[in-house]
């Protein structure tokens, strides 16, 4: 409103005027004191819309009035209905469904409104009803119910678009009252007036929304023809969508009903609707390329638009369809290419992204001509789309490896935040490992990089990755220098990084021993204890001139190798150990991962019984486990417990007696533990008098119906992770290792199937590959365990989504047996 605008002459200096804030240094005792200008016998309309523009102000910023403060202004406001004039009409029907008025408050001001809901003026009308409407109970509500009818058929589409967006927030809190609207909304539904057909059909829908006959009938009939506003064209489309959708999870019919009326839409005059149409239809679910090729035909057209929304519209969707069908968007190329130089960096980004997913191999050394040009011109959040995107045509197009890793070392140069740089770094590891040609020229450019690296993570990361993959290269010593200037010029925690990077070159490349000796006796003398520590460790490990004893452990073993521990029961081990002459013994450390500790587990409400009893002498339920078997003659022989489960329940929760069984798993005995526990506090599992409290000599028999027990495949698998998969992997050696191909069929998604499998074979995920990124449609995951015998089992997981919803999945399994990762192969083809 123009109560709202600075109030400046108009020669002005416009930096001026745009600097000016009319609502600059309020406060709200100020303006509460102002509002007693409501009081005033003689009503100044201009200077009261300005106190209610600063009222509403405070209130939109977030400032909170007391009940008195918010009831005082309510009152003043009250008396502003006296006033004529219109503009402050207005204002007061605004401040009124901010302040949201107490029921006791809401009587005073209901005989005004009721009064305006009937006035001549449409204004006052329309106005009136969302107030009303926003403020009143069920109960008033009932009273205007008669009103708000006749509203929604009123001639005028202001008052009509009023009852109807007040009648979509009223089926939130009174839906039975809107539900008898519903002969005058389907009315309005054939109203010539855009905003009023819109309006009524969201309103329709909506009463409609939980009865999927009705909704299809709904569209059915509306999708003849008798639409004409293009808003509301847009909502049918949505709501056809949603009945295809529906309508082909029940049915597997080859023909999608309505899709000729989608098709239709897309001959539309209006762009809104062609645009949702051809939305619509690149997202139905099993798309063929023959219902793709007009939607993709007229997104094509948008692209040569004048107008950027149309531009922006249609290359972000085709930049989605080339996600699934990348040939049936390789014809609009052309028109892409040369949105590339377009103003709006959002459209460039989205069309270079698209093009790097369909275009061909011959076509790579263009595009990256082309986006050299365009990545310093865009935000950081636009090129770690661009490099994920050129990720993917590299892997796709392994010949093109130079031109794109030379692309990507080359903006790891230039200026860009964290989460950018990163991006860059990680696509570049990948490329080396999936790419053996890429693996001498990607650690060049890594090493070029950490020369001038602001960002202690990557650092890290890539010494790590060097000090894995620089000894297997065919010159090594050429990365030793790049290495050890780390050491000399970078903080304490690159510096111990780059310690470790050195020392795995002394294990692996004999020839640089005597060099790596060296420069590793020079940290012994660096500031920071962790840096000291690190190369004392492997000066020792090496064989240098610090003399102790190694436990006879194989170097590579001892340097590139996994722990095999978990890190919470190393960290319990670590904490729990006192100084003496007697060394921390590693082999001592649990292998298994810890159940939650018993002191933690108790009933709901009560607590927990105070104790003293250390950190070190709280045993986890599985040791607890086997004290119990142990202590049973008949378990006794059995041997070592291999596995105890988590308790699983047989009985419902509500039932008189709750049971649930523990299957506890040797190496060829399997027992189950059955626990029994009484839900009802007025009796107990014994044979008791009721009439006198004694126990009974015979008791009453019962019977409960207990869920079936399955001992499956994940029992007989310990979940124990290890610390560097990698390096695991590598020592288990491809001896015992087998690799198959399986369809998971239709999943919901990717992240379902990861959970699936990893369920199916109760492993423990390692690196954090169990968490599936958005939107992916590959990925990896890495898991690790143990079977029963003690026997050790990785698995390598790639999934991958092949068709509508349908996910494929690589399994390459390595373990200690040949029979282990057989039967792993198994379970995962029975499962």
């Amino acid at each position: 409103m123009a109560l709202a605008q600075p109030l400046v002459k108009k020669d002005d200096d416009r930096d001026d005027e745009a600097e000016y804030s009319p609502f600059l240094g309020i406060e709200k005792g100020a303006v509460l004191q102002e509002a007693r200008v409501f009081n005033d016998p003689q009503l100044d309309a201009r200077r009261c819309a300005q106190v209610i523009t600063k009222l509403l102000y405070l209130i939109n910023q977030g400032e909170t009035f007391t009940k008195v403060e918010a009831t005082e202004v309510f009152f003043a406001v009250t008396k502003l209905f006296q006033s004529k004039d219109t503009g402050l009409r207005r204002m007061v029907y605004l401040i009124i469904k901010e302040l949201s008025p107490s029921a006791d408050e809401v009587i005073i001001v209901t005989s005004s409104l009721m009064k305006d809901m009937n006035s001549k003026t449409d204004m006052y009308r329309a106005n009136a009803i969302r107030v009303l409407c926003r403020i009143t109970d069920g109960g008033l509500l009932g009273q205007i119910e008669r009103y708000l009818k006749q509203a929604i058929v009123d001639k005028n589409p202001v008052v009509a678009s009023a009852a109807l967006v007040s009648g979509i927030h009223l089926l939130q809190t009174n839906p039975e009252i809107v539900r008898r609207w519903s002969n005058e909304v389907q009315e309005a539904v054939q109203s010539r007036a855009a905003l009023v057909q819109f309006h009524a059909l969201g309103l329709l829908h909506q009463i409609r929304q939980n009865d999927r006959l009705a909704v299809s009938k709904l569209v059915t009939s509306l999708t003849r023809g008798s639409v004409r506003s293009p808003l509301a064209q847009c909502l049918l489309i949505r709501y056809t969508s949603q009945v295809i959708r529906e309508s082909s999870l029940n049915t597997q019919a080859p023909d999608r009903p309505f899709y000729d009326y989608l098709e239709g839409c897309l001959r539309h005059k209006a762009e809104m609707v062609i645009f949702e149409a051809a939305r619509a239809i690149t997202e139905l679910s099993g798309v063929t390329s023959r219902e793709l090729t007009p939607a993709i035909t007229v997104l094509q057209l948008f692209l040569s638009s004048s107008k950027p929304v149309l531009r922006f519209a249609a290359v972000r969707t085709l930049n989605k369809v080339a996600m699934t069908h990348p040939l049936a968007v390789t014809n609009c190329n052309i028109d892409m290419e040369s949105l590339i130089s377009d103003q709006n960096r959002s459209i460039a980004t989205l069309a270079i992204t698209t093009l790097l997913k369909t275009g061909n191999e011959s076509s790579v050394d263009r595009l990256m001509k082309q986006i050299t040009n365009f990545m310093s011109d865009i935000a950081d959040e636009f090129k770690i789309v661009v490099v994920e995107a050129i990720r993917s045509l590299c892997l796709k197009f392994p010949q093109k490896y130079r031109t794109l890793m030379n692309f990507l070392s080359n903006i790891l140069r230039e200026e860009g935040g964290f989460e950018y740089k990163k991006a860059i770094v990680d696509s570049i590891l990948i490329l080396i490992r999936d790419i053996p040609e890429a693996k001498e020229s990607g650690l060049s450019h890594l090493c070029e990089f950490i020369e001038d690296c602001e960002f202690t993570y990557l650092s890290t990361q890539i010494l790590h990755f060097l000090g894995n993959e620089g000894p297997k290269t065919a010159d090594p010593s050429k990365y030793i220098r790049y290495i050890y200037n780390r050491v000399i010029l970078e903080n304490a925690t690159v510096r111990a990084s780059a310690v470790s990077a050195l020392a795995k070159f002394g294990a692996l490349v004999e020839s640089l021993k005597p060099r790596i000796f060296v420069l590793l006796r020079r940290c012994l003398f660096d500031n920071d204890d962790e840096v000291r520590d690190r190369a004392t460790l492997y000066l020792n490990a090496l064989g240098g001139d610090v003399s102790s004893d190694n436990d006879g452990r194989d170097l590579k073993e001892f340097i590139y190798g996994t722990l095999h521990l978990p890190l919470v029961n190393l960290e319990a081990s670590l904490q729990a150990y006192e100084a003496s002459e007697e060394p921390f013994n590693l082999a001592a450390v649990p292998k298994e991962v810890k159940s939650q500790p018993l002191a933690e587990k108790k009933a709901p409400g009560k607590k927990a019984a105070a104790t003293n009893v250390g950190p070190t002498t709280v045993t986890s339920i599985g040791e607890t486990y086997e004290k119990l078997l142990a202590s049973i003659p008949e378990f006794s022989e059995f041997g070592k417990l291999f596995k105890s489960s988590p308790p699983v329940e047989l009985t419902e929760a509500e039932t008189e007696y709750a049971v649930n069984v523990v299957k506890h798993i040797f190496s060829n005995h399997v027992v189950l533990q059955y626990n029994c526990t009484n839900t009802i506090p007025e009796q107990v599992l014994e044979n008791v008098d009721p009439a006198t409290g004694d126990v009974e000599e015979e008791g009453v028999e019962d019977e409960y119906q207990l869920e079936d027990l399955e001992v499956n495949s994940a029992d007989y698998m310990l979940k124990v992770g290890v610390s560097n998969f990698k390096n695991a992997w590598e020592s288990l050696g491809a001896d015992f290792e087998r690799v198959d191909e399986y369809g998971l069929g239709v999943r919901e998604s990717l992240s379902e199937a990861v959970q699936a499998v990893i369920n199916l074979l109760g492993m423990q995920a390692c690196e954090g590959t169990d968490v599936v990124p958005s939107n992916s449609r590959s990925h990896t995951c890495l898991l690790a365990g143990r079977f029963i015998g003690n026997i050790q089992v990785l698995v390598r997981l790639s999934f991958g989504i092949d068709g509508p919803k349908q996910v494929a999945m690589k399994l390459a399994v390595r373990s200690e047996d040949q029979f282990v990762s057989d039967a792993i192969h198994e379970i995962v083809a029975n499962g």
